[in-house]
């Protein structure tokens, strides 16, 4: 038994000493911290372009853009915008999810100015060329073809609708569908982005081998003059309707050899007062050691799947406290009783003092090692901005998780979870 919590120098986390954060008069924010014992520096961001501005009958239509923007600029072809990242060993890439638009990048400091200047110019004035249209819209539907004889692919699709309602952002699938794709046009792609796209609640993080001082410069001088008047609001998370009855359904597959299982729960939003100790408990459920509570039990003990595990997710809205399973069709029913016998087990006994004292250490002792490198520091910096967090937040973590009780963790069980009430979806052969 683990008895001992990491000894963490909280002061070598980032915060408010080491971070500098300053706001644009275009409303750009910029996070920086100086890293000088690298020779690189890393850029994360994001715009509010994502998926949640998407209806249902466009879906498909964010990711779409953001996909195209490494495509060609005004300026730049396809070619060139590559060929200038490559000849300094330099990289930058976007992509949508459902509230934002994110892009990264990763230089040598002495390349700073340069990977702001093209990452400017990519998100700000892409040119969309027709043929790149075709192409992506190829790429596309050849990877919605093989989500559709994907069971997993499919049970979790499927299992966002049941929970969140299929015309629920949640709930519709950000990569859209076969029918949508194909109906995005060139106009459709320039009408979003000349909408969507600007500097209203847009964040900035660079970290690595550059002052807070020239970095904030650099961002000022490429960005600072973005303006875009149309940008609308930032889109906030509709309301979800929690479900009052079980959802379930099972998605025929014929000719596979598998079954995917995701059943779940309707969980807390990041900000939520229980997100920490819902975070600790699904840990100790279906994440630590070889996939907690449920591989040991359902996996290792029963037989029943080739993997189970957990995931609890929480954004801007609440997310899904989901457990996932892989079984041979005639094992299903089985799994899913085990699934929800171990749910149970959370609401109706504390965990013990061993899951809890090694769960701590698991997300605690974690987090130095997530810091070590530039990505792994600038995605926290993002976070901190995404979600309205102070800058001595990741300081204050590791005392808020080693203050949670067994008992503070059965009380946010109890609140989330409950085995008369949950989402199920299936997808597999259709003779179980």
């Amino acid at each position: 038994m683990n008895n001992s919590l990491p000894n963490l120098d909280l002061a070598s986390l980032p915060g408010a000493d080491t971070i500098t954060r300053v706001t644009l008069d275009n409303g750009i924010t910029v996070l920086t911290r100086e890293n000088a014992n690298s020779p690189a520096v890393v850029i994360n961001g994001y715009l509010m372009a994502g998926a949640i501005n998407v209806d249902q009958a466009q879906a498909g239509l964010a990711e779409f853009t953001a996909s195209m923007l490494m495509r060609g600029t005004q300026t730049r072809d396809f070619a060139a915008i590559f060929e200038e990242l490559e000849s300094v060993g330099a990289g930058f890439g976007v992509g949508a999810n459902t509230h934002t638009v994110g892009f990264s990048g990763k230089a040598l400091a002495e390349d700073l100015g340069m990977l702001l200047e093209l990452g400017s110019d990519v998100l700000r004035n892409p040119a969309f060329p027709a043929d790149h249209i075709e192409r992506l819209r190829g790429e596309t539907m050849a990877g919605l073809a093989r989500r559709a004889h994907d069971t997993r692919s499919m049970a979790d699709m499927r299992f966002d609708e049941l929970l969140f309602g299929a015309d629920h952002p949640y709930g519709i699938a950000s990569g859209g569908s076969a029918e949508t794709v194909q109906a995005i046009t060139r106009d459709d792609l320039v009408a979003y982005h000349q909408k969507f796209y600007g500097p209203r609640d847009m964040a900035i993080v660079i970290v690595g081998a550059v002052t807070p001082q020239d970095a904030i410069a650099l961002v000022e001088k490429h960005f600072g003059d973005w303006q875009n008047p149309n940008q609308p609001e930032t889109a906030t998370c509709p309301p979800i309707a929690k479900l009052e009855s079980k959802a379930t359904d099972h998605i025929v597959m014929d000719g596979k050899t598998q079954s995917d299982i995701v059943l779940g729960f309707l969980g807390p939003e990041r900000n939520h007062p229980q997100y920490r100790a819902v975070t600790l408990t699904n840990t100790i459920f279906g994440r630590f050691g070889m996939m907690g509570r449920l591989g040991e039990v359902i996996r290792n003990k029963q037989g029943l799947a080739y993997y189970s595990y957990s995931s609890a997710s929480g954004g801007f809205g609440p997310g899904a406290w989901n457990i996932y399973a892989g079984v041979n069709p005639e094992n299903v029913q089985l799994a899913i009783d085990s699934m929800l016998s171990e749910a149970t087990r959370l609401i109706t006994e504390l965990v013990s003092e061993e899951e809890i004292a090694d769960s701590k250490s698991y997300l605690i002792g974690g987090m130095p090692l997530s810091l070590e490198r530039n990505e792994g520091v600038a995605s926290r910096l993002m976070t901190i901005q995404l979600f309205g967090h102070d800058l001595d937040y990741l300081r204050r973590v590791p005392g808020e998780i080693a203050a949670l009780t067994r008992e503070d963790l059965m009380q946010a069980a109890q609140q989330f979870i409950d085995p008369e009430v949950y989402a199920l979806a299936v997808a597999g052969p259709g003779n179980n």
